[in-house]
């Protein structure tokens, strides 16, 4: 009853729209979308310290920044990954801390990868990582948003992202902005990781996208909201 009697109701995504129009039996044209704002330090970070963690493995570097969870699916990414390995070097990077760490290493191992892949835990500024980094992935089975997406392409860093219900589409605007590819498909995704890493991208280009989601922006959105006239 709470949403049928707001003036304005809001969700971050399409995706969360449907969830909330069903949930409350409202039609989701009677939503609006005001994407989540996005915020990175604009101070030069130092680097040594994410340079050391990436270690001295070489080849191309491969990052994915949230919490382990199911939901958050690092196991097709790690499965992806072995089969990336099988054509291109590289090293995978896990920040973030949950109940599956000890599966998803167990994983690595069964996988044979385990020695290329870094999981240092919970990093409370991870953009040092996003610039030392040659490509993000996103590999969840859903999303409410995807913030760490803009993240990545606000540090210009290529996105590879499932097409998971919720924001990524939208942020990466189908495709255009960054590779999407179906959710649970590894060879989908070790083949959309490989092109990412031998394709040349226009950085710039995902700065601008990023800015999009700038708090500024977010916040003129919900003004607009509030204040309809002026």
């Amino acid at each position: 009853t709470t949403y049928r009697l707001a003036d304005e109701r809001v969700g971050v995504s399409a995706g969360v729209v449907a969830d909330l129009a069903s949930l409350a039996a409202i039609a989701p044209e009677r939503f609006k979308i005001v994407h989540n704002p996005v915020y990175l330090s604009q101070d030069q970070p130092i680097l040594e310290e994410a340079e050391r963690v990436w270690g001295t493995s070489g080849g191309k570097r491969i990052l994915t920044v949230s919490n382990l969870k199911p939901a958050k699916n690092h196991s097709l990414l790690i499965r992806a990954f072995a089969r990336l390995l099988r054509s291109i070097d590289a090293t995978l990077m896990l920040i973030g801390d949950g109940p599956l760490r000890e599966e998803l290493k167990m994983l690595a191992r069964a996988e044979g990868v385990a020695n290329r892949v870094v999981m240092p835990g919970f990093i409370s500024d991870p953009k040092p990582f996003y610039l030392t980094a040659d490509l993000f992935v996103l590999s969840s089975q859903y999303e409410g948003f995807g913030n760490v997406i803009v993240e990545a392409l606000s540090c210009g860093l290529p996105v590879v992202s499932t097409d998971c219900p919720g924001g990524p589409a939208e942020i990466l605007d189908h495709g255009r902005f960054g590779r999407l590819v179906p959710i649970d498909d590894v060879d989908a995704l070790a083949n959309a990781m490989a092109e990412a890493l031998t394709t040349p991208t226009d950085r710039e280009l995902l700065r601008q996208r990023a800015a999009d989601f700038s708090p500024d922006k977010v916040a003129e959105k919900y003004l607009q909201l509030l204040f309809p006239d002026s």
